[in-house]
């Protein structure tokens, strides 16, 4: 039998959206958590979490307006997990760098030189509309209705 080269589909963007209850009396951490649920961050039942302690450093730090480098979020994550009894999980640094691309693939923090920010220092919900909703929203829906007009086509 030979061996057949089986194509790889590699997606331009990736989105999971979820929806869970509303966000009433919840702690910081399990609202950012449900947060990041909801916006495939997170995985249900997913163990490393470290994803929601690095949007909480990072919300944290902009009501100071202060920028982080990776090794300043990586420390202070690290202080926050050992603040709320976590397992340092996930807390590698090449780990915690991966974690805040993909925050940053979302448009929610941007890199300046090596430091990083929550989107211009602003309101999440302000960069969620900006960012999310007007762009990376609409470009993921067109792409798909153009499968659907191709499907379409090609069955009928």
């Amino acid at each position: 039998m030979s061996k057949q080269k089986v194509s790889k589909d590699t997606p331009l963007m990736e989105l999971t959206l979820r929806r869970y209850e509303r966000p009433d009396k919840m702690s910081a951490r399990e609202l950012i958590k449900k947060f990041c649920l909801s916006m495939g961050l997170l995985q249900p039942g997913d163990s490393r979490d470290i994803i929601v302690d690095i949007l909480y450093v990072l919300l944290r730090a902009k009501a100071s307006q202060k920028i982080m480098t990776s090794e300043q979020i990586n420390i202070e994550v690290r202080k926050l997990r050992e603040e709320n009894k976590l397992t340092q999980l996930g807390v590698a640094p090449s780990n915690v760098r991966r974690q805040i691309k993909r925050l940053r693939d979302l448009l929610l923090v941007e890199k300046i030189r090596n430091n990083y920010r929550i989107h211009e220092f602003a309101a999440l919900s302000d960069s969620y509309r900006e960012k999310f909703e007007q762009y990376l929203l609409p470009s993921v829906v067109m792409r798909i209705n153009d499968y659907f007009k191709e499907i379409d086509r090609v069955f009928n």
